[in-house]
């Protein structure tokens, strides 16, 4: 008799740890904003749930419930629309050029930012490309020029919007799943090699990219060039051991630029000190944790990859994120994952974590 499937419930509640938690920020950070602009102290976290946690669950329940091998199937078609969708945002009328970058696509009721989503459909094209050249006993020698062409339309395409964090992610991402899908070393180091001096010309190449390492190093103007790196410590800092409560931020009153967004884990530790910022890491490294035990529990190699893929991403993102907010790293324009405010980011992550707890499921049921 066939086992019952069981989903990993310690995933689940991380999950849902990570949600309520950015739920409970996000109304304490959004409120001056949404009070000053709409008149309404919940607009952000309204919008958050109508746009992005209600469609992203509905997704995320698809994936979870859908067969592994449509996603095997269909992710290279998958990728393709993305890469089509981020053509897209180029265009006049259907993309719009916000905040100094060409990034999303009006939607007309709403508006997406394909790059989130690109995070989602390249690691299912990534883990069912690398998974086939293995199952054919091919040397994954053969895939290396391959590997580096898809890499470099991608990041064109990222580069021109300009979203050079968001391609940061990818691109680590995807050389992990390339080197746990037993390439040879000598490929990794090129890799790498390749993706150190890319990043050392992009930074040199444009004048914000310098003044982000400039701030990181100190160099900066705290008034000027430097202010947001300044007023992020004046943040982090002002939390303590426990921080001043919910709601009693003083940076997120317009002194602290995207404080629900790319910075809201300042304010998650002003405000819930450094014993919330403990939590939050907890709960990542849980996700971690049991992200890789489903991969490493995996029959087939897709399944393996692509939870190590999913896993990877939202964690590598995180760090990134935590450690450009902690002066770790220079400042990086990324959203925290579950935690920062974006319907595209959400919608993309529930739906990866969905797909992850089907994995999870038929693990169980290999047991």
């Amino acid at each position: 008799m066939a086992k019952a499937a069981k989903i990993d419930y310690v995933l689940l509640l991380a999950l849902l740890g990570l949600l309520i938690f950015g739920f409970l920020i996000l109304a304490s950070v959004s409120f001056p904003v949404s009070q000053q602009k709409f008149g309404n102290n919940f607009y952000y976290l309204n919008h958050q749930l109508l746009f992005g946690f209600l469609p992203g669950l509905i997704l995320g329940f698809l994936a979870f419930i859908i067969s592994l091998n449509f996603f095997k199937k269909w992710a290279p078609l998958f990728l393709l629309i993305n890469i089509i969708m981020l053509i897209m945002v180029f265009l006049p009328f259907i993309g719009l050029h916000l905040q100094g970058g060409s990034r999303w696509l009006n939607l007309g009721f709403i508006t997406f930012q394909p790059s989130e989503l690109l995070k989602l459909t390249f690691v299912l094209y990534l883990a069912s490309w690398l998974a086939s050249r293995s199952e054919k006993h091919k040397e994954l020698g053969k895939t290396l020029i391959a590997f580096l062409f898809v890499i470099g339309i991608i990041s064109l395409l990222l580069i021109k919007q300009p979203d050079v964090s968001t391609l940061g992610v990818i691109v680590v991402t995807a050389i992990l799943m390339y080197f746990l899908a037993d390439a040879p070393f000598w490929h990794i180091f090129l890799i790498g090699l390749i993706g150190v001096l890319g990043l050392a010309l992009l930074t040199i190449s444009a004048s914000y990219r310098l003044d982000r390492v400039k701030a990181f190093l100190g160099q900066a103007d705290p008034m000027g060039k430097g202010y947001q790196a300044k007023q992020l410590e004046i943040a982090i800092g002002s939390g303590g051991l426990f921080g001043t409560g919910l709601g009693l931020s003083e940076q997120k009153f317009g002194y602290l630029p995207q404080s629900f967004s790319d910075s809201v884990f300042a304010i998650l530790a002003e405000e819930t000190g450094l014993t919330g910022c403990l939590i939050l890491l907890f709960l990542f490294l849980l996700f971690f944790w049991r992200g890789f035990k489903i991969a490493k529990n995996s029959r087939d190699k897709f399944s393996q990859l692509t939870a190590v893929g999913i896993t990877l991403w939202m964690v590598i993102q995180a760090l990134t994120n935590i450690a450009s907010m902690t002066g770790i790293l220079p400042l990086a324009g990324i959203p925290l994952p579950f935690i920062s405010y974006g319907g595209s980011a959400l919608i993309s992550e529930l739906i990866g974590a969905g797909i992850l707890l089907n994995i999870s499921k038929s693990v169980s049921r290999a047991e």
